[in-house]
Formats: structure tokens, sequence, C-alpha cells
């Protein structure tokens, strides 16, 4: 029997973990905090899938090319869309209650960039009830799982580049930890929490996963590409779903004038919403004329963080709303068997990249892509386990990082690394946002490369052992520095506008010089890059 140790407890991690339990691999799952809380839960709007009607498949696959704006792989799309409808049907199986619509079939609404209603929802909590119900489907099948541990890196041996299983800091106990295993999945999710307060990310959205993967041999690509939701509220950041324009929500500026098409594709709708911001205006979102009846039914959650976090309600007034850094094009490069170049290293979710969101995802795309390449990943890892038995190779990983971690106690704490996070956090918002510029992202890069410098003056003030959070979040920003220096490169390289990455001083897209996918490695610890088909 083969060990699968899968790292993150969102939905790709456990869509991967049943599959590979269902494929016969003994399974372990790692997270760092609980499944229950993962960022699955915060995708509100649905899950495409075309369930019959009008709608074709053909479309659905044409409306994924079109949004990914040259830079999405046919055959992993076609491969996406017509899995779709079993996925959904498998995930009705297990008991996630989808809505229903007059005649008992399961409701869909259409989303931006979509050209038909084929987001299969649950109200628009349908990642929450989709990461529940797969928790609930772990713990019947007895799937094992090791929380509140934080990933420290992944155990390659180098003479066979091939990964072993990984490290982690036992975050109650303050013990760094060796999991030996078959192969390895990093479900660890995306790295948008790196905005901070202008993301609708969770703070734990920090980019481990793609740190540890770099640092391990594998590659990482598109990471220029970050999706900025058009409608987060103005003050908090917190998600309004896609499934409130979805529904017939209008888009208003200061005046109180629609001002653009609702239902465009994110990058697009994103950017007219800046510009009407940074004209000096403000956004909002009215949902007033669905009525109170239908906000309750189809968008509860909608009203209830309205309410909570702006302190109005969507029944009776506007909604201020801004665009917030969301989701995560870019990740790890992965084969059509979702395997990195590192031999037994696998990647799924938002910290990989299928190549099938391009430069802009569709939305309701991501809980379909999760549960499509989840059960692909997982079945694929299990075989790959039963091929490739590991011997009990020796390995210094741990010891390594078992240094790492008491050194770091050892670092001075002159700069407080919070107020560098915030730093980075507004300057990659205003710079590195939905619109970008050669002499701003050059001066993001210069800071970047400064607090590089810094780190070992910034360590963690809080010195014990056991549940040391404090230490955590050190790491994590770390690992977000690591990763913006890679974004930044990159959307400096990209010299062209396409998708979520606009250059204003580039405004046009060249398919001649940059129809090609960002990727960047290290070699001896030097940062590479280069635009590969």
């Amino acid at each position: 029997m083969a060990k699968v140790l899968i790292i993150g407890g969102g939905g790709a991690g456990l869509v991967s973990a049943l599959s590979a339990h269902a494929a016969g691999a003994e399974v372990i799952v790692i997270t760092k905090t609980l499944p229950t809380r993962s960022q699955t839960s915060m995708a509100q709007g649905g899950m495409n899938a075309v369930l019959g009607g009008d709608d074709s498949i053909a479309n659905h696959i044409d409306d994924t090319l079109r949004s990914s704006a040259g830079l999405g792989d046919e055959k992993r799309i076609s491969f996406l869309c017509e899995n779709a409808p079993d996925a959904v049907r498998w995930c009705n199986s297990m008991g996630l209650p989808f809505s229903r619509d007059a005649s008992g079939e399961i409701a869909r609404r259409q989303l931006g960039g979509a050209s038909a209603p084929r987001a299969c929802h649950a109200q628009d909590y349908t990642g929450l009830k989709l990461l529940h119900t797969l928790y609930d489907q772990c713990l019947k099948e007895g799937i094992t799982f090791l929380n509140e541990r934080f990933l420290l890196n992944v155990i390659v041996d180098e003479g066979s580049n091939r990964a072993l299983g990984a490290t982690c800091l036992n975050i109650s106990t303050g013990d760094v930890e060796e999991i030996r295993a078959e192969c390895v999945i990093l479900a660890t999710g995306g790295y948008a929490a790196l905005y901070g307060k202008h993301s609708t990310n969770s703070v734990g959205s920090s980019g481990d996963g793609l740190a540890a993967a770099i640092r391990a041999g594998a590659k990482l690509a598109d990471m220029e590409f970050i999706q900025f939701h058009p409608t987060a509220l103005k003050s908090s950041s917190i998600l309004i779903s896609e499934s409130a324009r979805g529904a017939g929500g209008y888009l208003l500026n200061r005046n109180k004038e629609r001002f653009t098409d609702e239902l465009g594709p994110r990058d697009a709708v994103a950017r007219a919403i800046h510009d009407e911001i940074a004209s000096g205006g403000a956004v909002y979102l009215d949902i007033r004329h669905l009525g109170e009846a239908f906000i309750n039914h189809e968008l509860p959650q909608e009203r209830k963080l309205a309410q909570i976090y702006e302190g109005v309600d969507p029944v009776q007034d506007l909604i201020p709303i801004k665009p917030a850094a969301h989701y995560s094009m870019g990740g790890i490069e992965v084969d059509d068997q979702c395997m990195s170049r590192v031999s037994g290293l696998f990647a799924v979710g938002e910290c990989a990249n299928h190549k099938t969101h391009g430069a802009n995802r569709l939305g309701g795309n991501s809980l379909l892509e999760l549960v499509v390449f989840g059960r692909h990943c997982g079945k694929s890892a299990a075989a790959y386990g039963v091929k490739n038995p590991a011997s009990s190779i020796e390995n210094d990983q741990l010891a390594k990082d078992t240094n790492f971690v008491r050194g770091v106690m050892y670092f001075t704490n002159q700069i407080d690394f919070y107020q560098k996070q915030e730093m980075l956090a507004n300057i990659f918002y205003n710079n590195v946002g939905v619109v970008r510029e050669d002499m701003g992202l050059k001066a993001v890069l210069g800071a970047i490369r400064q607090m590089q410098k810094e780190l070992p003056f910034m360590g963690p003030r809080d010195k014990s052992k056991i549940c040391n959070t404090n230490l955590v979040e050190f790491i994590e920003f770390g690992n977000k520095i690591e990763l913006s220096e890679i974004i930044v490169v990159c959307a400096i390289s990209r010299s062209e506008s396409r998708g979520a990455h606009y250059r204003a001083d580039i405004p046009a897209r060249n398919d001649v010089m940059f129809g090609a996918h960002t990727i960047t490695w290290r070699e001896d610890g030097v940062l590479c890059a280069d635009f590969m088909e």
C-alpha cells in the first residue's frame, strides 16, 4: 500500500484524499489550522457545469479559453469542462445541499464571463457547504488528519530528484517533525494574503506550498497573474459574491449611474471599478431591486456580511465596494498528471498551475478545478506510489529545519516584521495591483530586496516553544517575501497587458513576444525566469 502525504485540508486536499483513499492508498493529511477554516469556504458563487438546456460543453470550453487571454491550455481546459457534469454529480451524491430550481433540478446561475447560467450553487455558501461535505466524507472513510502542522519543506532526495515526504512545525508542541511518504500532494492554496487587508483571502493564504516547492526544485508558472475580485466591501475587503451580480445586481458610480457590464470578465470589471475610484469617486453594488425575499433566500450571506462589516442593509442601502486581491492564477507548474518536475511531488488546487485559468480565471471554475483535478491528482499520486515505493533513504532535511527554527529564535527583532508586512501589502496593492507600470514595479522590487537583507533583524518577539503563533507568522512572512520577489520579477518581465496583468504604460497585448507562460525556478539559490510554451 502506497502512503500519500497531502499538505493542505481545503477543498483540493480533501478531494485528493478521498480519491487516493479510494485508489487504495494510505492517506495522511496535514493542515496548518483546521480543514473547515480553509479558503474554500469563501468560494460563494458556484461550480460551473453544463447540465443540459441550451448550454453546451463546447460553450464552457470557449468561455474558459476566452477568459484565459491566450494562456489557457485547450487540452486541459477540455478535460476540466468535460468532467464538470460528473464532478457535480459526485458532489451531489455525497450530500452537498445544492439549491434547486422549480423543477427540483440543481439550480444554476450565470457568473461573469459566462455565456449561459451554469454555476451550480448552494445559496451563496457553495464553497463552505462543499468543504463541510468533503470533510464529513473524509472522517467517514477514516482518513488520518494531523492538524496544526505548518509546512516547512519538502524532503527531496537530490540524487534521484524524488520527493520523500515533508518536514513541518508542530505548532502545539514546537517540535519539528518529519513525515515520510511515497509521494506528496501540495494543496496549500494561493498567495493573495500577501496583499493583507486588501485581499478577500484569510491570513493563512501565504503561499507556503509554493515557496516550499520552488525550494525543492519545482518550477512556478505565471506568478504575475493575480485576480482582483471586483466586489469586495470597501472597508474590510470581505468578498461580496459575483452571485449578487449574476442575480441582477448593478454597479453604480458616485452619480448613481451604471458604468460597466456587470457580467463582463473579472479583470475588465475590476479595472472599470478601479478607474472610477481613482478618478475621485466611489462605487456601489445595488441589489435593492431584487427584493428582500429573494435576497434572504438566494443571497443571505451577502446581506449578513454587508450588515456586519459595512453597516449597511442591502435590502435598503447601496453597498460600498472596491476590487481586492482574490485568486492566484499562478502556481506550481504541473504536468497532465498533476506532478511537478520533482518526481513524486504533486500539486492541486490554487497552489498549482494546471494551465486552465491562464491570465484570468472564469468565475465558477475554481471549485470545479479543485474537484476535477483533485479526483485526478489523488488517483495519479496513489498509482505513482504503488509503482515507485520509496526506500528509507537518509536525508538531512529534518536536521536542517530543526536548526532553522532554533536559529530563528536568535534573530534580534530590532525591526517589527508586522510593520514590514503591512508595508509590503500596501505597496503591492498600489503598484502590483489592478493597474501596474514599470517604475512602480521596480520600486517595489527594490523594497523587497531591502526586506530580504533585513530579515535576520526581524525575528519573532515571542521566544516560547509551545503554540508560538508569532514564530509561524514570521516564517509565513519569509515565504511572502520569497514569492513577492518572483511575482514582481515576472510582472516586470511581461511587458504587455494580458488578463489580470494590466500595464498602464503598455496597455496592448503582445502575442508575438509574450504569448507564453512565465516560468521561474532556482539554480544554486539564484532566481531564474523565462518565457516558455
